[in-house]
């Protein structure tokens, strides 16, 4: 590791804890309907929305009715997101001439479950698969709502500890519209046309085809990049315009650029857990959770630029020069570009696997095992390292929620949290949302690595002679185990190396996202109604504090070990023994 790129974490860190309190503030004060600096501009906006849609800004819902919402608007967005997949070719703005022929039906499925559970999961490239339509008026649309019903539901749970005995956590309209209208819009407007200052394309011109110096022919695809770019980070969705993401030069065309799109990944899910104290009357109660988030991420940062910046020692002993220089980087620089380098590389990975954002700077596939396994161990905490907008928290809470009980088990009394009694309801709804994930990432990737697969043939028919051909060993179990957490914690990257565009990945990946989404929320919202139901306890002598650096360890020692204790079996099988391989250990 060199200083600089040290330097580059730090300063990336100092600025999130900088935005982190303003942020959160604001955030409390929408979510509470008081007045902001941008009412005078939006709140028309946001009024026009209820007279519309017939929504009463002061009625209340119960947990059941706050779920049921959430459901039907996310079965709608399904539906409408598949249907203009279907039909991009007789819809508007599609100057490539794309049709059904470029989305299957397992495809449109895949990718309409993706985006509407702020997966972004994308088994296809973008310029050679979507119109600009669909690309504007279905993806970039999900990547704003999707992301403000996670919002919605993070502020539906800290009603449920913030309020007392009553049956209200908050009206999903409302909560959906003021996130989208106050927060999601703006700084996507304003995040996007700082993109096009920098060189990211806009425009709904057809792609360019140019003659290269070797007289060869190039197709310079293009198209309403910087729009969907903003809101792409911003709501932590990932979904990439082009193929290869924020590696593009059209995307991510220079490091400052890079800079800010990291910014915007950790912006709303850091600013959440000061929104958090807030709404609860106490703000160490945040930042107890911020610090949590914080120690996991910059341990897994660290992790991972130290295995990439010490480099492969197979290429060492074959004469490679991998030590830094002022001639070239040093370390593990496959799959990276070279304008980012390995520090700037390993930030962006573990920012964007510990939010739930898919978008990557690199390619995951090509780091060490060490190296890719932080990216997938973040994943499988069920995204809490700051997570993605509204999920990372109400994620958080939940291990919260686990680790108060266990504290309560160790001295013989009722857990409580901030002054709510954590009793079998909420303890039951926590464990159910962690075993549903775990078991979905597990036995979908037990399958897909037993089941014989012809690599790059769409539908994968078993010969007399077929074997597995997906890659063998502990490295093609990572990208398969990879690719359900991905799906499972709805973030959206791709470890690469596996062609995910067949029925059974298209399909399988499908129902995980679908898991990883909903058989969280819903036991969430249900200990969300649980929760605000209850009176608050005045805290005493006994009172466990959850404020202080004895909780912060609790809860990260039991995110780390929840997850050790689920997934160590299958990560030695991959990035574990592969490690070894590489460095030709004789342990075994």
């Amino acid at each position: 590791m060199t200083q600089v790129g040290i330097f580059q974490t730090v300063i990336y860190f100092a600025v999130i804890l900088l935005i982190t309190k303003p942020m959160g503030t604001f955030m409390a004060a929408v979510f509470d309907g008081r007045r902001t600096w941008l009412h005078p501009a939006l709140h028309p906006l946001e009024r026009l929305v209820y007279r519309v849609s017939g929504v009463r800004e002061d009625a209340g819902q119960r947990w059941t009715q706050y779920a049921g919402s959430l459901l039907a608007f996310s079965f709608i967005s399904f539906l409408v997101l598949y249907a203009i997949q279907r039909f991009q070719g007789v819809l508007p703005l599609n100057p490539q001439g794309f049709g059904s022929a470029q989305v299957s039906p397992d495809l449109a499925f895949n990718t309409a479950v993706s985006f509407m559970t702020n997966t972004n999961w994308q088994a296809y490239s973008g310029e050679s698969t979507l119109s600009y339509f669909v690309q504007m008026a279905g993806l970039t649309v999900q990547n704003f709502v999707s992301a403000a019903a996670g919002i919605a539901v993070a502020i539906a749970l800290i009603r449920g500890f913030s309020r007392q005995q009553t049956q209200s956590i908050g009206n999903f309209w409302v909560d959906l519209t003021r996130a989208t209208v106050y927060i999601l819009l703006p700084i996507s407007l304003a995040a996007a046309l700082f993109f096009c200052s920098q060189g990211v394309v806009q425009n709904w011109k057809s792609y360019t085809q140019v003659q290269t110096v070797e007289g060869g022919r190039q197709v310079i695809a293009q198209g309403p990049v910087a729009s969907q770019e903003a809101i792409k980070e911003l709501g932590t969705n990932g979904g990439g315009f082009f193929n290869a993401n924020s590696a593009h030069p059209y995307e991510n065309p220079t490091p400052l650029t890079n800079f800010v799109e990291i910014f915007l990944i950790f912006l709303i899910p850091a600013g959440l857990t000061y929104t958090f104290g807030q709404m609860v009357g106490d703000t160490r109660q945040g930042w107890a959770l911020f610090a949590a988030m914080s120690v996991l991420f910059l341990a897994g940062v660290f992790t991972t630029y130290m295995a990439e910046a010490n480099g492969n020692p197979i290429l060492a002993q074959a004469g490679v020069e991998q030590t830094a220089s002022p001639t070239q980087p040093g370390g593990n620089m496959e799959g990276k570009e070279v304008r980012f380098g390995i520090a700037a590389s390993a930030l962006f990975a573990t920012i964007t696997t510990g939010a739930s954002c898919g978008a990557v700077n690199s390619m995951h596939d090509s780091y060490t095992p060490i190296g890719g396994l932080v990216p997938i161990f973040n994943m499988l905490t069920n995204e809490v390292i700051f997570g993605g907008v509204g999920a990372g928290l109400y994620g958080m809470l939940l291990f919260a929620i686990l680790a108060v009980f266990i504290a309560g088990l160790m001295v013989g009394r009722t857990p409580e949290y901030i002054g709510k009694k954590i009793e079998s309801k909420e303890v039951k709804m926590a464990m159910l949302a962690l075993i549903a994930t775990a078991a979905s990432v597990l036995l979908f990737a037990g399958a897909s690595s037993v089941t014989h697969f012809s690599k790059d043939s769409y539908l994968n028919p078993p010969g007399p002679t077929t074997e597995n051909r997906n890659n063998q060993g502990p490295h093609g179990l990572s990208e398969i185990l990879y690719a359900y957490a991905s799906g499972a914690a709805n973030n959206g990257s791709a470890f690469a190396g596996l062609n995910a565009n067949t029925p059974w990945y298209n399909g399988t990946l499908g129902v995980a996202m679908l898991i990883g989404r909903f058989l969280i929320i819903v036991p969430m919202l249900a200990a969300a109604g649980s929760l605000a139901g209850k009176r608050k306890v005045p805290a005493s002598g006994g009172t466990f504090p959850t404020h202080g650096p004895l909780f912060v360890t609790l809860i990260a020692g039991t995110v780390v070990i929840v997850g050790a204790l689920t997934f160590f079996p299958v990560l030695s099988l991959g990035p574990i023994v592969e490690h070894f391989l590489m460095h030709q250990s004789r342990v075994f």
